[in-house]
């Protein structure tokens, strides 16, 4: 895993800063702090810069990117792994390619020429984004893999087209403004996200599973994005599809073996993270059986007993034989790093989760590794969440009477308790466009629809105000494709919904690429390998949540190398300690909002109301409400601090400034 950077001119004759590439690659350093590389196409005003981590092909000089091919025609910059890279690799010998250095992201290089971008990324296995200049159609290809692991934004100055692996490298460009965008504010303290979107104003992601092209047609640009890839569960689908049980978890258990399989490949040792969910447990047991030594598990442990798994997770090592490290984090810990955690996030987090995974990543960097494999996107494939239990009873099974459907949901929300007002919302909410979308809406997002009320009062009155008959549901389902949504079981659309909004703009984000690579991590989740995905697709919704087991095939397929406790464990969100159930906590909140929340603070970012902030801290420091209210609370008071940490430190704060001075810390510029 990299970061890589680039700028286009709309002038071809107006020739790229090495100077400022480079400055943009030492600003992502923590991506790749085993060097740096700056290309450029001579005389088309286009050049690319890279951060390198390197974990394959370790010595090799040539695997300094960006990479140019042999005939100049391509300039390629590549973040991420490409899996059976060696297969490929060797095929393409065959045909006669010949490669220069032993990198998987060469590949690209000699796929693109013979099969084009569409025949290329058939054949790309991963977790990837990258940039490829075409000299002779004078275009420039901006890739993200399907699911949105590895991070690709972009911005147009009307001057420039600058991209990279993270906002602050787009604002390392002096050209380039940095300010939130109104809606992109709202949403992040609702904690919604809508694909493609962020919080700043003009800039964008490539959305996972799509292509940018950027050309420069009449003295203008011509942008544009075109899906390769998606989340296709089959239409018109029956409640079942005539297949056994034994098909799909045979399936399932032959597809996510191969997964973890491909993803211990490296050039240095690999880990796998090991929480208490079945999802890293299976990680951690096919991946003991593969190596058929010892693993490195790596374990986060809160000290607050609700919400700790560590003594589950221990089980689970020691029945692999594996070498666990349990990193045990309280609230000076959590709240001592949220500001830090918040510049490599670029986003808010609602959950000091995001804090710990950032600790973590550092922990395991110190420990000498590089790379682990973990669970994430099982609860998406598998409908493990109990949002998608809820949709399920309420929308998803027929012939099920009112009073079953009310009993059965009673209990959802009993064995949740917890995650009201996070994970559940406590009442209905209405979101009329999403209900046209889908026939529902997804209980998902209705935690967050909810907040909107409360969060509306926390703006600053002039954006609320422009902010006036704006509907931030509508913004996400316009931006659903509703060919996706069309005759799709009930518990299909949910999953999609949250795969296209929150498990991008989330759980990948702030508990993925970003909190990882924060430290030099590259993070391997093997349950978003493709192949999987479509595999788990066409598991009937009845086989996937089977009466009140989620994720049942995945249960069955996993049944062998789960100790029985793990495999009967009902679904528990990880998730750390909101502040209102930690005095410790409470008092650490507190002094951060003193810093960030005071009323010079607010005035001076220009974001927030004084009054709606004071009346929030009231309440958690007074603990009205009911339970789920207070979680919500929780969750918007660390957005509200999250938003002011941003405008500090990407908003306020110099950043090509400091890019440059990081460039020349790192001896990287002169």
């Amino acid at each position: 895993m990299c970061g890589i950077a680039g700028i286009m001119h709309l002038d071809r004759d107006k020739p790229v800063n090495p100077v400022l590439l480079t400055a943009m690659a030492a600003i992502q350093r923590h991506r790749g702090p085993d060097g740096f590389g700056v290309g450029v196409s001579e005389g088309r005003g286009v050049g690319f810069s890279h951060a390198r981590l390197s974990i394959i092909d370790l010595q090799g000089q040539r695997a300094r990117q960006p990479f140019t091919s042999e005939d100049k025609r391509l300039l390629l910059a590549h973040n991420g792994e490409l899996y059976d890279y060696q297969r490929l690799r060797a095929r393409l010998h065959t045909q006669g390619a010949r490669f220069a250095t032993k990198s998987d992201s060469e590949l690209a290089l000699h796929l693109y020429p013979r099969l084009g971008m569409e025949g290329m990324l058939r054949q790309m296995r991963g977790e990837f984004a990258f940039a490829l200049y075409d000299r002779d159609e004078d275009a420039l290809y901006l890739v993200r893999d399907r699911f949105g692991i590895k991070p690709l934004y972009w911005t147009n100055t009307g001057d420039a087209f600058v991209f990279g692996s993270e906002i602050k490298v787009l604002f390392a460009h002096p050209d380039v403004k940095r300010a939130f965008a109104p809606a992109g504010l709202y949403h992040q303290l609702m904690q919604l996200t809508v694909p493609g979107a962020t919080a700043f104003q003009g800039v964008r992601q490539v959305r996972p599973g799509h292509v940018v092209k950027v050309r420069r047609i009449d003295g203008d640009w011509r942008i544009e994005e075109k899906p390769y890839w998606d989340m296709n569960f089959p239409a018109g689908r029956l409640a079942t599809d005539g297949l056994p049980e034994e098909h799909h978890i045979e399936t399932v258990r032959e597809k996510l073996l191969e997964a973890v399989h491909l993803r211990l490949e490296a050039d240095v040792p690999v880990g796998c993270y090991l929480s208490g969910g079945i999802d890293s447990c299976s990680i951690l047991g096919l991946a003991a059986a593969l190596r058929q030594r010892p693993v490195k598990a790596f374990t986060i442990g809160f000290k607050n007993a609700a919400y700790d798994e560590s003594e589950i997770a221990t089980e689970m090592a020691r029945s692999t034989g594996a070498d666990q490290d349990i990193l045990r984090l309280g609230a000076g810990e959590l709240y001592g790093h949220f500001a830090d955690t918040h510049w490599h996030t670029e986003r808010t987090i609602y959950n000091t989760l995001g804090v710990a995974k950032y600790l973590m990543s550092r922990h395991v960097q110190q420990a000498g590794y590089k790379v682990v494999v973990t669970g994430e996107g099982s609860d998406e494939l598998f409908a493990g969440y109990p949002s998608f239990r809820r949709d399920m009873i309420l929308h998803g099974l027929e012939g099920l009477s009112a009073r079953e459907r009310a009993e059965m949901e009673a209990q959802l929300n009993r064995s949740n308790s917890l995650f009201r007002g996070a994970m559940l919302a406590e009442h209905e909410v209405r979101a009329p466009e999403l209900a046209a979308l889908c026939g529902f809406v997804p209980s998902c997002l209705q935690p967050w629809l909810a907040a909107g009320e409360k969060v509306s009062a926390l703006l600053n009155p002039a954006l609320r105000d422009g902010l006036r008959g704006y509907s931030p549901e509508a913004a996400i389902a316009a931006e659903l494709d509703p060919d996706m949504l069309r005759d799709r079981h009930p518990l299909d659309k949910a999953q999609y919904v949250w795969i296209k909004t929150m498990l991008e703009g989330q759980i990948l984000t702030w508990g993925g690429d970003r909190v990882d690579m924060a430290h030099s991590l590259e993070a391997r989740p093997a349950f978003l390998d493709h192949h999987l995905a479509e595999a788990a697709a066409g598991i009937p919704p009845t086989m996937r949540i089977k009466g009140p087991t989620e994720k049942y095939v995945l249960r069955e397929a996993m049944k062998g190398v789960l100790p029985e406790r793990l495999y009967k464990r009902e679904k528990f969100a990880f998730m750390a300690p909101p502040a209102h159930t930690d005095p410790d906590k409470q008092k650490a909140l507190a002094a951060l909002a003193d810093e960030y929340l005071s009323d010079a603070a607010i005035a001076d970012a220009g974001l927030l109301d004084p009054t709606g902030v004071t009346a929030l801290r009231s309440m958690l420091l007074e603990g009205t409400g009911s339970p789920a209210e207070r979680v919500q609370a929780d969750a918007v008071i660390n957005h509200v601090l999250g938003v002011q940490i941003l405008h500090r430190l990407m908003v306020a704060q110099d950043v090509p400034a400091l890019a440059m001075r990081k460039a020349k810390e790192y001896g990287w510029a002169n």
